[in-house]
């Protein structure tokens, strides 16, 4: 394919740039929900997604028709937009380290090597064992995964085969008593395969998320106030992403994002590092692991806060030459009918030197806050997630456990605060997804870290 898509990279003659990407999916989806099979789809589709720049303006096509006549009429019509768009100034991209060979993640155990029958009895038993606790009144588990080859090839150099692989694993519970109904949940995702995903077996999630639930519809709601708060890993992921990564993607900056004009200033704690990385820290298998983005850059561990100073932004070729910077790898597509925009891949905090049960010991008052429910983030960093499962601390020892909780604050005003930061690291966000236009697989995580956030309640 790669030799097909180079014979017609002179179709681009005139264009100051040309990019053909080459993309398979191979996706399957499985639900079961009260018993009953809410989804068994599989899907196999492929096309070409083609990009032409002239004179600073873009075009974008794309064919599901993968003969030449097809290909070269979407080029066509790529280089036309990019002309309509074109601006009196040349564009100048970014330097960016090209990637040339076959790139692809390391997998434990194939996702091929187990039958559709397997998945589908893996879902239906565990859905069952969770519906099996007489408290739980509703339940859903889903398996997902993409198989994924790209092929991606540039006029200035780029010659990449990508493979990927991508599984995911959902359980959610309701348990309900007295008018009274909370929910929980327990997922998995990884960039790997079979064994990869299943690090935890799926009759220990099920015995979890439903006991879990049951233990939620008997806790208390806390009443609201600004506190000391102990954020875990999934949290620290979710403001990583939501709060902070969003506001250095270059594209959000240009719009006037927080972070504009910030950088080389301190934004954070001296404790805080914040990394965005393709390549997998920590294990080989986080969810939003890319080796080779969609312009056909090499990815890399970008250093986004450096000990509290704003050190990077998230690029593509065309903000990196804006900046006068190396392109980080930030570039992504979903399918092959979307065009690149700057994304976030692995979003994280590194981890620190203290244990969580020192971290508790020193806190008088204040609530040790465990796994994320979702939220939201606007430009200015301003954020409020939901909380799973939050219990009070007093005197340096963990309480009760509590409901209905909800953290929000200044994402910046409160990385300031941080003032102890863990050694335990964990990716916690495999199984979610970013939604910027168009889908993109990403992960997030990080240590406990120790800072200062409101806690919302609800008045007693």
């Amino acid at each position: 394919m790669l030799e097909f898509l180079e014979e017609l990279l002179g179709e681009f003659t005139g264009s100051d740039y040309g990019e053909l990407r080459y993309h398979e999916r191979k996706a399957l989806n499985i639900a079961v929900r009260q018993g009953e099979l809410e989804a068994a789809n599989s899907t196999v589709y492929s096309g070409v997604g083609v990009r032409a720049l002239c004179h600073g303006g873009w075009g974008f096509s794309s064919t599901s028709r993968l003969d030449r006549d097809s290909i070269k009429a979407a080029i066509h019509d790529a280089i036309s937009g990019a002309r309509a768009a074109s601006k009196k100034d040349t564009m100048k991209l970014g330097p960016a380290r090209l990637a040339r060979g076959r790139f692809g993640p390391e997998i434990e155990d194939a996702l091929s090597a187990h039958p559709f029958e397997e998945k589908l009895a893996l879902v239906r038993g565990t859905e069952a064992k969770v519906r099996s606790f007489p408290f739980i009144a509703s339940t859903t588990c889903a398996y997902r995964e993409s198989l994924d080859r790209k092929y991606i090839i540039t006029t200035d150099g780029a010659r990449a085969e990508v493979t990927d692989s991508k599984p995911e694993f959902i359980l959610l519970a309701v348990a309900a008593a007295d008018g009274q109904r909370v929910e929980a949940s327990e997922t998995l995702g990884v960039t790997g395969g079979w064994s990869d995903l299943f690090k935890r077996q799926p009759d220990e999630l099920a015995e979890t998320v439903a006991r879990r639930a049951g233990d939620l519809l008997k806790a208390a709601h806390p009443s609201g106030e600004r506190a000391v708060v102990i954020l875990g890993p999934a949290l620290v992921g979710l403001l990583a992403h939501e709060a902070i990564g969003h506001t250095v993607e270059a594209d959000f900056v240009l719009s006037g994002a927080v972070t504009q004009g910030k950088l080389g200033q301190r934004v954070a704690s001296e404790l805080v590092t914040l990394v965005d990385s393709g390549p997998s820290q920590y294990g080989n298998h986080a969810g939003g692991t890319v080796l080779v983005d969609d312009e056909g850059v090499l990815t890399e561990r970008t250093v986004v806060i450096e000990q509290g100073i704003l050190r990077s932004y998230l690029h593509n070729r065309e903000t990196a030459g804006m900046f006068g910077v190396t392109s980080t790898g930030s570039a992504r597509a979903f399918e092959y009918s979307d065009e690149p925009l700057i994304r976030m891949r692995n979003t994280y905090m590194e981890p620190g030197s203290r244990t969580l049960e020192e971290m508790i010991s020193e806190v008088q008052h204040g609530y040790l806050l465990q796994g994320a429910r979702g939220g939201q983030a606007d430009a200015n960093a301003e954020f409020m997630f939901s909380v799973q499962e939050a219990y009070r601390i007093e005197d340096g020892k963990v309480g009760e456990l509590l409901r209905g909780v909800a953290v929000s604050g200044q994402a910046f005003e409160v990385l300031e605060s941080v003032d102890a930061v863990g050694k335990e690291f964990r990716f916690d966000m495999g199984a979610g997804y970013c939604g910027k236009g168009q889908m993109a697989k990403v992960d997030g995580g990080g240590p406990y870290v120790r800072c200062k956030a409101i806690i919302g309640g609800r008045t007693r």
